[in-house]
């Protein structure tokens, strides 16, 4: 099946690349078995995207990945039978690098992304895919939840491709059905979306424009009383720059965090 790379699905190989060259450089950070063993098998010309992005970009993706990693980590160890919901998951496969047996874990995504996705990453009885779009709420009666063993949505690289009406929309019928639930994903700052779009756009995606930017976390518990924020933190805290990485990647990973480009926020739905 082909996937038409001007599109925000098209974006779907861009982190994959990112987070198997990048890991295998850097699996002190961490190391993508699965994306690494998807590209050595996928015959997709990534010389492009490797031009484009560079080290600096296969660093932000393998950073990302393990600030989600270890998100969930951390709430399996308190709810070892939690459901986990990628929303946006694309080509995404931190199922693989966190599963600890009991999770039940659904993967959100548009029907065109999810029948790509199903040609590389096959489901299973705890790993399912949902062809739905994130707007659309049926797929809340899709997703199996026991509210004592606890729900959390993670989100990586999704939410700048929409509009802040659209996401204080959903966030309030989150809030309104998931109460006690969880979710955690990553946003960049009003002059980092900018830049993004430039980057983007020179990898001739002429179809995935950015809008959403988070300048002040606050701004979520004025959209509904059921939304707390836990935790605002810089993208690259705890991941110190390595010497062997080039000297414009070191600049640009302090430069993110000393600018606050980009953070991570983290929400819970809460129950009053």
């Amino acid at each position: 099946m082909s996937l038409n790379l001007q599109s925000v699905q098209g974006t779907m190989l861009i982190p994959l690349w990112g987070r198997a060259t990048a890991s295998e450089k850097n699996p002190e950070i961490l190391y993508d078995k699965e994306a690494i063993e998807i590209i050595a098998g996928c015959d997709f010309n990534f010389t492009e995207i490797s031009n484009t992005f560079g080290e600096y970009g296969g660093i932000s993706y393998i950073v990302r990945a393990k600030k989600v990693d270890d998100t969930i980590r951390a709430f399996i160890e308190k709810h070892p039978r939690a459901t986990i919901v990628n929303i946006g998951a694309g080509l995404d496969t931190t199922f693989s690098r966190v599963d600890n047996g009991t999770l039940n874990w659904y993967n959100l995504d548009l029907p065109d992304a999810i029948a790509f996705r199903k040609t590389l990453i096959a489901d299973s009885p705890r790993n399912i895919s949902v062809a739905k779009s994130f707007f659309d709420v049926s797929w809340f009666d899709d997703v199996i939840f026991n509210e004592e063993d606890g729900i959390l949505f993670v989100s990586a690289g999704v939410f700048y491709y929409f509009q802040e009406s659209e996401l204080k929309g959903i966030f309030q019928e989150m809030g309104l059905r998931f109460p006690g639930g969880e979710l955690y994903f990553d946003a960049e700052s009003k002059f980092a979306l900018k830049t993004s779009n430039r980057t983007v756009e020179k990898t001739g995606n002429k179809g995935a424009k950015m809008y959403f930017y988070v300048n002040n976390p606050k701004v979520f518990e004025g959209w509904s009383s059921k939304i707390k924020v836990l935790s605002c933190e810089s993208y690259f805290k705890g991941i110190p720059a390595s010497k062997k990485w080039e000297s414009g990647t070191r600049v640009m990973v302090r430069a993110v965090d000393l600018l606050k480009m980009m953070k991570f926020v983290h929400l819970r739905f809460e129950r009053k």
